[in-house]
């Protein structure tokens, strides 16, 4: 069970609390009735988890991807990875920790590994600025790319970011251009590059490291030119208004699958990644290796055109 509950899951929360007390009262006295009840309890639990997951509007899967216990940059990094060699700093200005990335090992093949960490711990979150990256963070991930493009390696990068750092700080070093570059340059690769959406994606500041040759997203993940309560500020002036605006978003990988602007949703267990964080780290760690295997064969100049088109055809579709 997670430690933390949604407020949607509250009827859940209360069944799994019974749950665990009964399993309590089961060690001391396990009678044939506290068994019973308690096999019915986790049917009945397992029940609405699932039908409250099948039925999530895109407010419930926005708070969904930004669920705590949710599984981070960190921990796809620790079970994907092997031999991970952290480099850190842009040459430039300094080292920002909202964006992680270095070498590794994936499944036995050398690679650039690129990615946004939000922190779990107040102190930790606080060191990576909460996953929104100053930048530095940028230009940090295109020192990076092009060190696999001199070396031939391909690049994976993992969004999780409600967007870039706003702040003075950000726009006095900028923020505006550094995007823009590392955008760029994640376009002119002549190596493959696989992006997959693991939590937020949130305006620039994710598609900075997320224009790939295959975009990949997390089922319960959510990928948007602005947070739902931004959106909401603009079009309503109300904040309060995030859940009006996350419908009309269409942030959500069931919505953008459709739309092509992702390429595939991984799904992730019941009630969500955090509910099992080994199982939705395996089903993503598949669906990337299947997508570096359909790249493998295309030459630099077939990546490049592949991406071009991927992109500019977005939208398109029904104008002529």
């Amino acid at each position: 069970m997670p430690q933390t509950y949604l407020d949607f899951e509250k009827p859940l929360a209360d069944l799994e609390t019974k749950i665990a007390e009964l399993e309590a009262m089961s060690h001391q006295d396990g009678g044939p009735q506290i068994k019973d009840e308690l096999k019915r309890l986790k049917q009945k639990a397992a029940r609405q988890l699932k039908e409250t997951y099948a039925a999530l509007t895109p407010w419930r899967k926005a708070q969904v991807a930004r669920h705590p216990e949710r599984p981070h940059f960190s921990d796809y990094l620790d079970q994907l990875f092997d031999e991970f060699q952290e480099l850190a700093g842009d040459r430039v200005f300094g080292n920002d920790e909202a964006v992680l990335g270095g070498l590794a090992s994936f499944q036995g093949q050398s690679v650039v590994v690129i990615g946004h960490e939000k922190g779990r711990t107040t102190e930790s979150r606080l060191r990576h600025n909460f996953g929104m990256a100053h930048p530095e963070g940028y230009r940090k991930a295109v020192r990076l790319m092009d060190l696999a493009e001199r070396f031939g390696l391909p690049v994976i990068t993992f969004v999780d970011t409600a967007g870039a750092f706003p702040g003075k700080a950000g726009e006095e070093r900028g923020q505006a251009e550094a995007i823009a570059r590392s955008t760029e340059r994640c376009l002119t690769l002549s190596v493959p590059i696989i992006s997959l959406i693991i939590g937020e994606g949130g305006s620039g500041g994710a598609i900075a490291i997320a224009a790939a040759n295959k975009v990949l997203m997390m089922q319960h993940a959510i990928y948007s030119v602005i947070s739902p309560e931004g959106c909401a500020s603009i079009l309503y002036r109300d904040a309060a208004k995030a859940k009006d605006a996350a419908e009309a978003m269409k942030i959500t990988a069931d919505d953008l699958i459709k739309l092509r602007i992702v390429d595939k949703v991984v799904a992730e267990p019941v009630g969500g990644a955090h509910r099992d964080p080994q199982k939705a780290i395996a089903a993503a760690g598949k669906a990337i290796d299947k997508a570096l295997s359909e790249l493998s064969t295309l030459r630099p100049a077939e990546l490049k055109a592949q991406r071009r088109d991927r992109f500019y055809t977005i939208g398109r579709e029904g104008l002529n």
